[in-house]
């Protein structure tokens, strides 16, 4: 979208250039330095197991408080409103429960595994690793696919570029970064440019909120939303809005997201002991609550501003209907743009392309990760050198790198990129679900039960816009996802009791 095809520019000037590109430059050379702590592969993915409560809970929300949670969740404040704040509470309620009772990540944390399909291995056999590895790999690398479009197009709302391959060199060099010092640093670079990251991102948001209520006006806000969305703009259930089923498969997400995702799982086996693991949880509980809502708010506030500028209006609220979803991801942005300060707006676009950097490092190493321990390593009888295991893993995050970069490019989103997110994601963890909780809960579950389980999350894919418009149905995201767990967790415990695993001992640990 050209932004000066519709009278708007910007407050980010020259000085702002310079604070963001010394900061990222700041940043990478760090990571690199940081090389020389890294001796083995248990350095590389864990950080040697030796995370302390309040590092390891910084590191987890600044991944999982990335610029591309930043955009999605801005894009749901903007079109749900208020509504939107029930995600973040599921996300909460769910964090605080497994903190308090260490449901999923003590018994891996116990366990000393790297990934979730090495428990995979352990208690149902190398099979049914290697396919679970193959599942996670192809679903979390199919889920960041988005982040570089994402990154983009904050770059164009907040700056005010217009030309195409501005934007394609600016995100290729940010990856480019990142490739570098993840594949240098791995998991100890990750953790603690998180934790720097996590700093600044904090008082930025922060900082960035009392801004916007300062611009808007407290009851503005309120009743903006109030005459342009009614109720579904603040009641989640209301049927105009979000329903019922999409609140419940927010709590689902929100399960997911700290004790299944992978990216959340690899922090809690890199913490000191279990527990550590607990307290983790428990406080980080607080920060899943804030990662969401105040994105949630900055959408809201986008939302509004937007309302009250015609120029902008009928760009991002067309009368004939709903804007596409390129163009609502960019309405945060362009807010932005128009109510920071120079030099501030500077302070808080590094901050947010750091956190662009901190989601894709610890998403690289992670899926690559997978990939070397679940999916290549087992075919070893006699198993891998860690100087193989280092550099397999570190070909593997190129690899991504450069098809992240392709997908963002081509892909059509055609929905909320939270929703294709969750989508995209629930291919691995709706099958992973069932074998985490029955086979670390449930000495019956079997082999084939696994396998069944796995398979089944495929099925996911309906989700996905493309995949609808190709089969010419309609359906909700959320409905799709909820049946397909719920089928997942039918064929594990069927498929158990049908084919029990005869002639040896359930590997079952807790």
């Amino acid at each position: 979208m050209d932004l000066s095809a519709i009278g708007i520019g910007t407050n980010f000037g020259p000085t702002d250039w310079c604070i963001v590109v010394g900061y990222l430059i700041v940043i990478v050379a760090f990571g690199v330095y940081i090389r020389r702590y890294i001796s083995n592969v248990t350095d590389f993915m864990v950080a040697g197991r030796g995370l302390k409560t309040f590092l390891a809970i910084a590191t987890m929300i600044g991944t999982e408080l990335g610029l591309v949670t930043v955009m999605y969740s801005a894009q749901k404040g903007f079109t749900g409103g208020f509504a939107a704040f029930h995600i973040a509470l599921a996300a909460a309620i769910v964090t605080l429960v497994v903190g308090l009772t260490g449901f999923i990540v003590v018994p891996l944390r116990r366990m000393k595994i790297m990934t979730i399909p090495e428990f995979y291995e352990r208690r149902f056999g190398r099979g049914v690793r290697i396919l679970g590895g193959i599942i996670l790999a192809f679903s979390g690398i199919l889920n960041m696919g988005m982040f570089l479009k994402a990154g983009s197009i904050f770059v164009m709302g907040i700056t005010g570029l217009t030309q195409d391959v501005h934007l394609k060199v600016i995100m290729s060099v940010l990856l480019g970064m990142v490739l570098l010092y993840t594949t240098l640093g791995g998991m100890v670079s990750v953790v603690v440019l998180d934790y720097i990251q996590f700093v600044v991102l904090s008082f930025s948001l922060l900082a960035t909120s009392l801004i916007s209520i300062e611009c808007l006006g407290w009851s503005n806000i309120i009743d903006t939303v109030s005459q342009l969305k009614g109720e579904a703009g603040f009641n989640p259930f209301h049927g105009e809005g979000f329903g019922v089923s999409y609140v419940v498969w927010m709590f689902f997400l929100g399960l997911v997201s700290c004790a299944v995702w992978q990216t959340a799982v690899i922090r809690a086996c890199s913490a000191e002991n279990t527990r550590t693991v607990k307290k983790i949880y428990t406080w980080a509980s607080i920060g899943f609550l804030i990662r969401f809502l105040l994105p949630y708010f900055f959408g809201i506030c986008a939302f509004v501003y937007i309302s009250q500028h015609d120029s902008l209006r009928s760009i991002f609220l067309p009368d004939d209907g709903s804007a596409d979803s390129q163009v609502t991801l960019m309405a945060m942005p362009v807010f932005l743009s128009q109510i920071l300060p120079p030099g501030f707006i500077g302070i808080v676009s590094a901050g947010m392309l750091a956190a662009f950097m901190s989601t894709h490092d610890s998403y690289l190493l992670c899926w690559s990760s997978v990939l070397t321990q679940d999916v290549v390593a087992p075919w070893f009888k006699g198993g891998l050198s860690s100087k193989a295991r280092l550099l397999l893993t570190r070909i593997f995050i190129i690899a991504i790198g450069i098809f992240i970069l392709i997908w963002g490019l081509w892909y059509d989103l055609g929905q909320d990129l939270w929703d294709y997110m969750a989508i995209s994601g629930a291919i691995y963890f709706t099958g992973a679900i069932a074998l985490l909780v029955f086979g670390l809960y449930w000495k019956r579950a079997s082999e084939v039960g696994a396998y069944l389980s796995l398979i089944c999350g495929f099925g996911a894919a309906v989700g996905l816009k493309p995949i609808q418009n190709l089969l010419g149905i309609e359906v909700s995201s959320a409905i799709v996802g909820l049946v397909v767990i719920a089928l997942a967790i039918v064929l594990m415990v069927a498929g158990s009791l049908a084919f029990p695993d005869r002639g040896k001992s359930a590997k079952h640990e807790e």
